[in-house]
């Protein structure tokens, strides 16, 4: 085959097509998988007391009642006497219930303790009692604040919605106290503000993702506390503190800070209960104080994942009247999140909201009498009924209830089988006849075993149903699926083909004979199969939750097993005496092994110190490793590695630019220009102390140097990818008209001694040093200080690999090359801490140099963090072409510019995108393989979002690389006559 069979613009309309043909198929993959909660329209109203049956709902027509009315109507139908007239949620942002509470039947941490002697003296007293609320996934603020407030479990995507709110449209307890007069007050996180625009009479909202901010944050809250505590005009007041959360993200669960925060925390609640205890000797209305925490937080202080550390969420009723909470009874304190809303809405006389799937929580209803309590169950249950009716067509309970008992239970209480919709109506019927005969006994004798089946009953039926709803989802398009996954195969195997296509192209001469490239094209060898190999044991152990939660170690493994066949591999060849050097390069001074196999082991002995850098992954991350030894030994020897790493990448890079390039005069300009961002970031890591240990205070000295930095790096960045082509090409003309060698490296083809590819060479290098310098720098700044020296050692394996592609060693394919750096970029990703959870996303980077709160730059920044590893492979791309040599090309007669371009743009773009297809595609059907897994949203979906954006990092590498090389042909061959002439030269 012809190399010219394919245009260089046809193979881009290929690739390019084989892209968006694959982004459609995501997107519809995405759009038909993930579900959105089962819902229905409309908000609760009068019909929710009464029964769920046609003969039970009357023809109300509240939604025309003035809200008083609307109230009082409510609290005659709920045949409940509201116990508080007022409600205090205090919500204390990423505080786990174990700080609290406990774990396991032992006591909270002693520091824990001594920090908030005022709520656990509550708590120890009966005045209070608490809960492990857990927490559904993903475990971020504004899904869980949904959680609370609706009863509902949001859509699993919401956590990318968590950062852009929108108003709630489902029914939700806030929307109840507004519809019945209800005068509502927030200060603290403006997510409450985005939920519920215009339902507060006052509020300040404060931004929930500036973590920076530990401090000002909660004041902002706390200074309005005195002045609405001795207010009279709310009957809801939010108080949502965000600075244990912040505290957790900048220096984890042992920050130093964690306990003043706790401390401080404590001080509110004092004050808000003995505000409220001196009301009521004063004979004001009762008032119930809520403490909650909307997620828990992993030892590293993030959250968003689905470890117990993440979802333990706190709840604690405070009785703040004469109701004296039996704490010693209180035996269970687990419960869910989502059973905050039913609770809050059955002890304020408003609907259960519509879509709440949660039950109300026992010892709450302490409250009430008997009778009472027996009505607030009898309502949840109607609730969840209406509910299971919609999911279920044909439900039959109305069908079997028995309508009046006479006392006898024993010959109506039944044994609950059958298929889900029998074992239901079964469980709630048994319920039903346990409280009318209870209710039937109590008119002649109050008995309390009677009063406990009944209950009893209706939390078997009650939790039962929240079980099963919580797990429901819509029903999936199959076809939509299949159509997605149908675009990705094909996209896949396109992507399969253009590497076919490029690997016979290069080898394979055009007179069809059997010569030695051809076969060398076609051999495999055992590098190549063992990639092969890797790849498909890669996607096999998708298959297994256990190895998604510990991918990093396939990674590890990959990586260095394979540097190790190319040490051997090009070890074989040196000693064969096959080496040969095709831009001048001297592999040994006196035929010894030198650079090959130094730059090999080089990458090798970098890869073991990253892998011991952090215990990534999510069952072994409390393990020891050097980044936790860093932090025990103090922010002192971090800074110090921080200054040594930084100082490391800039003399490292100045030394790459020099001893690789040439151009001598060029060096000084180019490596003075960017000397200027590398002694800015060494000035930032002086100057700004406080961020290696972890306090993070704002600072606003540090924030406008962070984005000079940036304005720096991207101003220079854009202005080597801009200048530096038209300066070597200005430089090239000028040395060629005065008669210099027009050479930046020696050859042993003429080709290699024409200045058009010179020029380009030289480019792509230059601009490829640029990227990977900056890119370096970039992450310096904004990784965790601990990470600085990983930054290092992966800048270390991109040059000793592109030493090693400079060496004229005909041992490897090319695409064998680009598929090396696309392990080493994806093994460094785990290197730097991530892992497949979304706990791991490093939050507080995204605030480096922000002095207000952007969604899009916070986002952008968050992206370059998380993926910093693989982006800065794909940016050494350019690079790798500079370094590596097309001389086959030369051979054939048809060969011309077109030809050339397609190889040097070809590997390094589609290499990453068919090893990113195979996985995408194979992780897609996996994917919906395991729909019905226990573990679908804790640990399937959260790698698939990782994976969906990981497709993003490499579309976003790959066309850069693309319009770097366009830029630079344009640049190089700006006269047709000039390109005329170039492929003459090559014929």
């Amino acid at each position: 085959m012809s190399p010219s069979s394919i245009t260089c613009s046809r193979f881009a309309i290929i690739a390019a097509a084989a892209v968006l043909l694959q982004s459609l198929g995501l997107s519809l993959f995405i759009f038909g998988f993930f579900p959105t909660k089962p819902a229905l329209s409309g908000v609760s109203g009068p019909e929710s007391f009464r029964a769920p049956w046609p003969n039970g709902v009357g023809n109300d027509s509240a939604a025309a009642l003035p809200p008083e009315e609307l109230k009082r109507l409510y609290q005659e139908l709920s045949e409940i006497s509201p116990p508080f007239d007022r409600l205090i949620l205090m919500v204390v942002d990423g505080l786990p219930a174990e700080f609290v509470l406990g774990r396991d039947d032992k006591p909270p941490r002693e520091a824990f303790v001594e920090a908030m002697p005022y709520t656990q003296s509550l708590l120890a007293n009966g005045f209070a009692v608490g809960y492990h609320a857990k927490a559904a996934p993903p475990t971020v603020t504004m899904p869980c604040l949904k959680a609370m407030v609706s009863g509902a479990i949001g859509g699993f995507l919401d956590v990318a919605l968590n950062f852009n709110t929108q108003a709630l449209q489902d029914d939700n307890i806030i929307g109840q106290f507004f519809r019945t007069g209800r005068k509502m007050v927030m200060h603290g996180d403006d997510t409450w503000l985005k939920l519920f625009p215009g339902s507060f009479i006052r509020h300040d909202g404060v931004s929930s993702f500036f973590v920076k901010d530990t401090v000002q944050v909660d004041q902002n809250v706390s200074r309005h506390l005195d002045e609405e505590l001795c207010r009279d005009d709310w009957d809801l007041l939010i108080l949502h503190y965000l600075g244990l959360d912040h505290v957790g993200h900048l220096g984890g669960r042992n920050s130093f800070l964690m306990g003043p925060k706790l401390k401080e925390m404590d001080e509110v609640i004092e004050m808000i209960h003995q505000s409220s205890l001196r009301d009521k000797k004063n004979h004001q209305t009762g008032t119930l104080l809520v403490i909650v925490s909307d997620h828990g937080m992993t030892e590293s202080g993030n959250h968003g994942g689905s470890s117990f550390e993440e979802t333990d969420s706190l709840a604690v009723f405070v009785d703040l009247g004469d109701h004296t909470l039996d704490h010693a009874s209180a035996t269970d304190n687990s419960a869910n999140q989502i059973d905050i809303a039913a609770t809050v809405a059955l002890l304020f006389n408003v609907p259960i909201p519509k879509n709440n799937i949660g039950v109300v929580i026992p010892h709450a209803l302490n409250f009430m009498t008997d009778a009472e309590k027996m009505r607030a169950l009898e309502l949840n249950s109607w609730q969840l009924l209406r509910l299971l009716q919609a999911q279920l067509s044909g439900l039959p309970c109305e069908h079997v209830l028995v309508e009046e008992n006479t006392g006898d239970t024993k010959s109506v209480v039944t044994e609950c089988g059958g298929n889900i919709e029998q074992v239901f109506c079964c469980l709630y019927q048994n319920a039903a006849v346990l409280h009318r005969s209870w209710k039937f006994k109590r008119i002649f004798v109050s008995n309390i075993e009677d009063y406990k089946s009944a209950a009893a009953a209706y939390y078997v039926f009650l939790r039962t149903a929240s079980q099963w709803l919580a797990r429901r989802m819509t029903d999936k398009p199959v076809g939509l699926l299949v159509v997605g996954i149908s675009a990705m195969i094909l996209s896949c195997l396109i992507f399969l083909g253009l590497v076919f296509h490029l690997n016979e192209a290069l080898y394979v001469r055009e007179d069809h004979q059997i010569s030695s490239l051809k076969k060398y094209a076609f051999s495999w060898h055992l590098d190549e199969i063992f990639l092969m190999g890797a790849t498909l044991i890669h996607v096999i152990s998708m298959g297994s939750s256990s190895m998604v939660e510990e991918e990093q170690y396939i990674w590890y493994f990959v990586s260095s097993t394979f540097y190790l066949l190319l040490i051997r591999k090009t070890a074989q060849t040196i000693l064969a005496d096959r080496t040969q050097s095709s831009v001048g390069l001297s592999l040994s001074l006196n035929g010894k092994i030198s650079y090959p196999i130094i730059s090999l082991f080089s990458v090798l002995v970098s890869g073991r110190i990253l892998r011991a850098w952090h215990q990534g992954g999510i069952n072994w991350v409390n393990l020891p490793d050097i980044s936790k030894w860093l932090k025990l030994a103090g922010h002192e020897y971090v800074k110090r590695l921080w200054l040594l790493a930084c100082l490391s990448v800039i003399i490292l890079s100045i030394y790459v630019l020099i001893f690789l390039w040439t151009r001598r005069k060029m060096v000084l300009v180019v490596g003075f220009s960017f000397f200027i961002p590398g002694l800015m970031v060494l000035k930032y890591i002086i100057s700004h102390e406080d961020d290696t240990s972890g306090s993070f205070t704002y600072s606003y000295g540090s924030t406008v140097s962070a984005q000079k930095i940036y304005r720096v790096l991207g101003a220079l960045t854009v202005v080597a990818v801009v200048a530096v082509p038209w300066l070597i090409h200005i430089w090239t003309s000028k040395a060629c008209s005065n008669g210099d060698i027009c050479l930046s490296t020696s050859g042993s083809h003429d080709i290699l001694k024409l200045p058009p590819l010179m020029e380009m060479r030289d480019s792509f290098y230059v601009i490829g040093w640029a990227y990977i310098f900056c890119w370096c720098l970039l992450q310096l700044l904004l990784q965790q200080p601990t990470n600085s020296l990983p930054v290092l050692l992966l800048l270390v394996q991109i040059y000793a690999s592109m030493l090693h592609s400079f060496s004229a060693l005909p041992a490897h394919k090319h695409w064998i090359e680009v598929a090396a750096l696309y392990q080493l970029g994806m093994a460094g990703h785990f290197a730097l801490g991530n892992s497949n959870s979304l706990a791991t996303i490093d939050v507080a980077g995204a605030f480096i140099g922000a002095s207000d709160f952007s969604m899009l730059s916070s986002g952008v920044l968050m992206f370059i963090i998380t993926y910093a590893s693989p982006l800065l492979f794909l940016l050494s791309m350019p690079m790798w072409i500079s370094v590596k040599d097309f001389n086959c090309l030369v051979t054939l007669r048809n060969a011309n510019l077109g030809d050339l371009l397609k190889m040097m743009l070809g590997f390094p773009c589609v290499i990453p995108l068919c090893l990113n297809s195979v996985t995408l595609t194979a992780y897609t059907i996996i994917l919906l393989l395991m729909r019905n897994h226990l573990f679908i949203w804790s640990v399937f979906s959260p790698k698939y979002l990782y994976v969906a954006a990981a497709t993003v990092c490499v579309y976003l590498g790959v066309f850069i690389i693309a319009s770097t090389g366009t830029y630079i042909y344009l640049v190089t061959f700006i006269g047709k006559d000039k390109i005329r002439s170039f492929n003459g030269g090559m014929r």
